[in-house]
């Protein structure tokens, strides 16, 4: 491979996006703006991706997926934000809650639910965050204490889970060694959505992402078999970051597909839409907008498929390319869908376009999988080893 290559997308990268352009085109886009405000979760859009794949394109064909690369994968994820940032979330959130399990579950913990999520017939979601447990992690205080017959019940909750209550799994960090040096103490569990004990909190009320449902995971007494742990006992954190380093740059593709779905509708409206005689894409300010948009659009976009590459052959220096795909293309995203708005006036306030939404949906991705102040943290440490 000459280094020109390295610059330019396999023929198979670019048919991918022209079919998961043509079928969200065809059976997402129009139903957005209707999921975005009636807060439900987008089914039209689940059914078609389930239909052609695209649901969790990440699991490899050993458990009956289509074994997509990173790279892949995020364009995949990429196409499906530039018009429905919630749908977006389907394989993205597929993915974030499987990592786990394909990085360090046992091969039968990995037959017993990997083909069921390739297959299409469940959903997978991702148990970090608490309450008092966001940013720092390893405070946690939902605990898994082990049973005389090598079970697990679980006591606490989760915040803010994605797609809670239409996933039927959930990987769950908890403590495993309440009195045990504090990180080193977690391990991972796979939950069941029917396990006794278990309960949803109501749905959040959210500025964006409406159409992903966002609820609290409650464990009351909550007993689980042993043969669920992900992993070794003790190493749930370790895991749990790893799975970041892998999936924050699924965030960052998120956020270019948002941005460039607002960056389309900002370009079609100012060549249409007139005053003082011409097209508003005439005047020099509007033009230096769209330039500076265009710019760190792709900027972000070559940031998301470098950190790709590495993801796909877990190179030591992903967590900084990780972290700075998913800082620098959601605030990106932010920018350019809030530049978007600006160009499309009074239009670009209502819900007749668009574009509020995507700003509204950008927000997320400055916050979610690590705020982006964390985000700087990890890159200036990796700088400083």
């Amino acid at each position: 491979m000459s280094g020109f290559d390295l610059f330019r997308l396999s023929e198979d990268h670019v048919a991918l996006r022209e079919a998961v352009r043509e079928l969200c085109a065809d059976k997402v886009a129009p139903h957005a703006a209707d999921v975005d405000a009636r807060s439900r979760f987008p089914t039209e859009a689940y059914d078609a991706l389930r239909a052609t794949d695209f649901h969790a394109p990440h699991i490899a064909e050993d458990y009956d997926g289509v074994g997509a690369d990173a790279l892949a994968t995020c364009i995949v994820i990429e196409e499906v934000a530039r018009v429905c940032a919630s749908s977006s979330l389907i394989p993205a959130v597929n993915k974030l809650g499987t990592q786990p399990v394909i990085l360090a579950a046992g091969e039968e913990v990995k037959r017993r639910y990997l083909p069921l999520v390739a297959r299409g017939e469940a959903m997978f979601s991702y148990g970090l965050s608490e309450a008092a447990a966001g940013s720092d992690t390893s405070a946690m205080a939902c605990k898994a204490i082990e049973n005389a017959d090598g079970s697990f019940t679980l006591n606490g909750q989760k915040s803010w889970i994605t797609n809670a209550g239409e996933s039927a799994y959930y990987t769950v960090m908890a403590v495993t060694d309440p009195e045990g040096e504090r990180g080193r103490n977690i391990s991972a569990f796979v939950v069941h959505g029917d396990d006794e004990g278990f309960e949803l909190g109501p749905p959040e009320r959210k500025l964006g992402i409406k159409g992903s449902p966002t609820r609290e995971l409650l464990f009351t007494d909550c007993t689980i078999p042993g043969d669920r742990l992900v992993g070794r006992r003790g190493e749930g954190l370790k895991i749990a970051l790893a799975t970041l380093d892998h999936t924050r740059v699924t965030i960052g593709a998120q956020a270019v597909g948002i941005a460039a779905g607002a960056l389309a509708q900002a370009l079609a409206y100012v060549k249409e839409r007139r005053q003082f005689g011409k097209a508003v894409a005439d005047f020099q300010g509007v033009q230096f907008m769209l330039a500076d948009m265009g710019m760190k659009l792709e900027a972000a976009r070559q940031m998301v498929y470098v950190a790709a590459a590495k993801s796909e052959r877990g190179d030591d220096d992903l967590p900084f390319f990780g972290a700075a795909a998913k800082c620098y293309g959601s605030d990106v995203a932010m920018e350019i869908t809030t530049d978007a708005v600006q160009l499309l006036g009074g239009a670009g306030y209502t819900s007749d376009f668009p574009v509020e939404r995507m700003m509204r949906d950008a927000k997320i991705t400055q916050i979610y999988e690590g705020t982006n102040q964390i985000q700087r943290m990890v890159m200036a440490r990796q700088m400083l080893r």
